[in-house]
Formats: structure tokens, C-alpha cells, sequence
């Protein structure tokens, strides 16, 4: 068999990190197996779906570096189709028209309450007659359509995730609306339990891999594809993606979506590398760090966990480090540069010294994000912070600095030999009668700002090149 898998999200808002696990986890499989990555935008949603968040969706994938193979599917364009189901399922008597209205179905849901009852449809409207129909109508009622469910069904399925899964009819909360109210002679807008099997079975989905919040779902959709004599898929309902507290990961815990986690400064190796551990074991010799690509060599549903995956920020962290420090400087610098445009920098025209600059910069950044506040120092001279400024008042610190200014103004260095800045803080060091660290501090404070930063000769030829340093230094005296 052909293995197809698809995403199928809905754009009423930008692309959340548990969506694109899902994704992840889907287009894992499908390479793993040589299968078929597909996309469904499930836009029936009117009010809420937007054509920018489709193509939030569509950019953060591809940022991602998920592919698909087919042209996306747009479910809004099917909906003849999922009307015709439902059409099926009411002429083989599988599904009926109610119309029970709001006032009732609220008193019903209140009289279930004080009984301390399940809130579920008592299916009261399941065998109308035709004249009790006709009377509903003559009052101007419009009515759903539900699907009939039997509570002595017992539904089965092999989870590839959690294996053996059973269900009872009973425990679905009543017959299932699969259409929005309509007059008597319409079918209303059809809702997401029918369309997802309808869609899924025109697609020819093999596997239907998604959260294990729709795990009840599952258990209706299969009564629908039993019902409509359709082919069912195999399942895999992955865990849930968890906040530090063990809760389900919501937009109250702060950064959801792989918009604000692209902002921050998160790369998409690291992202999509952390998402695959989010519910998924590494096979014994396989280090942590790794790309999608060597992911799906080895990836299979029987190193999913059934438990929920809490989110680590130290491990996201850590991982976007490591994806950071083994970048190129051709690579940091293109990472890089459209930050820097953003602050209005002009970088020298000398391409060499802005890849000197991010192979300074790379080895201490964890987020590419870093790379604006530790490279502001280069573009536009600093204040001086408190800890520069304390160190100024240090015994012998501006004698020092005084006389390196000095050698610098007869004989100025262009920074690009090391060696040459090494004698010239020696001589400095020797003329002011001070330690070579109260120097090297010192010198850090004045050119920087502050006293941490990355590799002082190479910031001070850095800044040689612009022909900024000695000014920067008499600003200290």
C-alpha cells in the first residue's frame, strides 16, 4: 500500500507549534516510507478562516523546510461533495433532520446538569413522522442533520501510537450533528467530523496521524466511514505538546506560533529538530542533534511516547546554539545580514571584515537575535555601562589607556596584524607601568561599552579597520 499522510490545518490563525509537529511528525513518515506528504486547507470556517493565515501556514512550512507533493487541497471548494454524503447517509436512513431548537436543547442541557447527568443529545428528534416533520416546518424551523449513532456500538481500531483502542457508542454524546441548521428542503453548511472522512477518503489518505486531543473524533469518524462504505485509514494520535506545568501548551503560556519562535531568533534546524523530539525517542547511537533528513531515515511510530512532551526552552536552546556555532561565516553572515539591515547598519563594503565579524560573533550566540545587541558595538560607538565605567576609576586604567592612545596617534594600526596590536599593548602596558590586564579590561570597557564581549584583539582590529578605536579610547580620559 501506498503510504499518503497529510496536514490538514485550519487558517483562522497563524501556524502553532503543535500543528507543525503534527506536520513534522506526518512528512517524517511519508519520507521514511518513499510516500506522499499532503496538504488540506480546511477553510469551511467562514467567519474565522483568512487567506493570510493560509499563507502563514504555507510560508512557515516551507521555513520549516516541510514539502509537499500535490497542490494543496481547499475543502471550501468540496463542499458539493460533502453535501452528497450527507445526502447518502439520509437516504439509507443513517441520518435525519432535527429540529430541536436552542431554547430546548439548553433546557435539555440544564435538566442534565441537575440530574448530574453527561451533557449528550437525547436523540429526540431520531424518529420523527412525517407529519410531526411538517408541523416543525409550518412553525419556520430549520433544522441540522445528524448522523444516527448506536449506543451498543463497540468501535475498535489499532492505534500505531497506543495500540488497541475501543470506544463505545454509548459515550459520544448522542446522535452527531454533521450539518449546520437549513431550511427543510437544504442541506446546511457540513461540520468537520463528515468532511474530514469525506476529504481523507477522496485524497486516498493512508494514515491519519494527528493529536491525541481528536481521539473521540476518531471514534466517530470511523462510525462515518463504515456508514458511507469508505476505505478506513490507520490511525496514530501522537501526545500532546505540554507547558512546564504539565498542561496542554496554550497561547497563555506566551510564544505559540512558529511566527514568534522565527522572531526571537530560532532557526528552522533547531526548531524542526527540538519539534521531532517532542514525542519522539532517538534510536540508541543517534545523537540529539540532527536535521529532518536524517530524522526520516530512522524515524518509525514505535519510538513515539504515549505521554505528553513538556517543552524545554533550555533544550531549544541549547539546540539553536549548536545549530549556530556550526554555521559557516558565509552562512552566519547571510543569517545575519537581513537583521542588520532591519536596524538601518551599513556594513564596510569589504565583504571580509563582515565575515571576520560573524565568526567573531558566532561562537557566543544562542539566538540569531543575539547577533543585533552583541554586533551594535561595531555599527555605532556604545555609552559606556556601569561595569566600563567603574573600571575606568581602576589605578592606572586611563594612564594606560593615554599611552596606547599615544602609539596609536604616531603610528596608527589597521588591524590586520595581530601581532602588530600585541606590541603596541606591550609598549602601552610598559610606558603606563600598569598590569597587562588592567589594560586588557580597561581596553574592552572603551571599545565595547562593557566589560564582556568576545575575543579582544579581534574586536579591537575589527574596529582598527573602521578606523574607530582611538577615538573610542580618548572619550575615556
Amino acid at each position: 500500500m501506498s503510504v499518503r499522510v497529510r496536514l490538514a490545518p485550519s487558517p483562522t490563525g497563524t501556524l502553532h507549534i503543535g500543528t507543525a509537529r503534527t506536520a513534522v511528525f506526518n512528512w517524517l513518515f511519508a519520507r521514511n516510507c518513499g510516500g506522499s506528504f499532503l496538504l488540506r486547507i480546511e477553510d469551511t470556517d467562514k467567519e474565522r478562516s483568512k487567506p493570510e493565515f493560509t499563507e502563514n501556514i504555507l510560508q512557515g512550512l516551507q521555513w520549516l523546510g516541510i514539502d509537499w507533493d500535490e497542490s494543496p487541497v481547499i475543502q471550501s471548494e468540496r463542499i458539493e461533495h460533502h453535501r452528497a454524503a450527507i445526502q447518502t447517509l439520509l437516504d439509507r436512513g443513517l441520518a435525519y433532520r432535527c429540529y430541536a431548537n436552542e431554547d430546548e436543547l439548553e433546557a435539555m442541557r440544564e435538566a442534565q446538569k441537575s440530574s448530574n447527568q453527561a451533557p449528550r443529545y437525547d436523540n429526540r428528534h431520531r424518529n420523527l413522522t412525517p407529519e410531526q416533520e411538517a408541523a416543525f416546518q409550518a412553525e419556520g424551523r430549520e433544522a441540522v442533520i445528524r448522523f444516527r449513532i448506536d449506543d451498543s456500538a463497540d468501535i475498535r481500531w489499532k492505534d500505531l501510537v497506543r495500540g488497541a483502542m475501543s470506544w463505545r457508542g454509548a459515550d459520544l454524546g448522542g446522535d452527531m450533528v454533521v450539518a449546520r441548521r437549513a431550511p427543510a428542503d437544504q442541506i446546511g453548511d457540513p461540520l468537520y467530523n463528515l468532511v474530514v472522512v469525506v476529504d481523507d477518503a477522496a485524497m486516498e489518505i493512508s494514515h491519519v496521524i494527528r493529536g491525541e486531543d481528536h481521539i473521540a473524533n476518531t471514534a466517530k469518524q470511523i462510525l462515518l466511514y463504515e456508514a458511507l462504505g469508505l476505505p478506513l485509514p490507520t490511525f496514530a494520535h501522537t501526545p500532546l505538546i505540554l507547558n512546564a506545568e504539565g498542561r496542554k501548551l496554550s497561547k497563555r503560556d506566551g510564544v505559540t506560533s512558529i511566527n514568534d519562535f522565527r522572531s526571537m531568533g530560532y532557526t528552522p534546524d533547531a526548531i524542526g529538530n527540538y519539534m521531532t523530539l517532542l514525542g519522539w525517542s532517538v534510536p540508541e547511537g543517534m545523537e540529539e542533534r540532527f536535521s529532518l533528513a536524517q530524522a526520516a531515515e530512522v524515524f518509525s511510530f514505535d519510538r513515539v511516547n504515549k505521554a505528553g512532551a513538556r517543552f524545554d526552552w533550555d533544550k531549544l536552546n541549547w539546540l539553536n546554539a549548536q545549530v549556530l556555532h556550526a554555521l559557516s561565516p558565509e552562512q552566519l553572515l547571510d543569517a545575519l545580514q537581513p537583521l542588520w539591515d532591519q536596524q538601518g547598519w551599513s556594513v564596510p563594503s569589504d565583504r571580509a571584515w563582515a565575515l571576520a565579524l560573524a565568526e567573531l560573533l558566532g561562537p557566543s550566540l544562542t539566538l540569531l537575535k543575539d547577533g543585533i545587541d552583541q554586533a551594535a558595538p561595531f555599527f555605532s560607538e556604545p555609552a559606556l555601562e556601569s561595569d566600563a565605567l567603574a573600571q575606568l576609576e581602576v589605578d592606572g586604567a586611563r594612564p594606560a589607556l593615554q599611552a596606547l592612545s599615544s602609539l596609536l596617534e604616531s603610528d596608527p594600526w589597521d588591524g590586520l596584524d595581530p601581532d602588530r596590536g600585541k606590541e603596541l599593548l606591550g609598549a602601552a602596558v610598559k610606558e603606563a607601568g600598569v598590569k597587562k590586564g588592567v589594560l586588557m579590561k580597561t581596553l574592552r570597557g572603551a571599545l565595547l561599552g562593557r566589560l564582556q564581549g568576545p575575543d579582544l584583539m579581534t574586536t579591537w582590529g575589527l574596529l582598527a579597520r573602521l578606523g574607530c578605536d582611538r577615538q573610542r579610547l580618548l572619550r575615556c580620559f
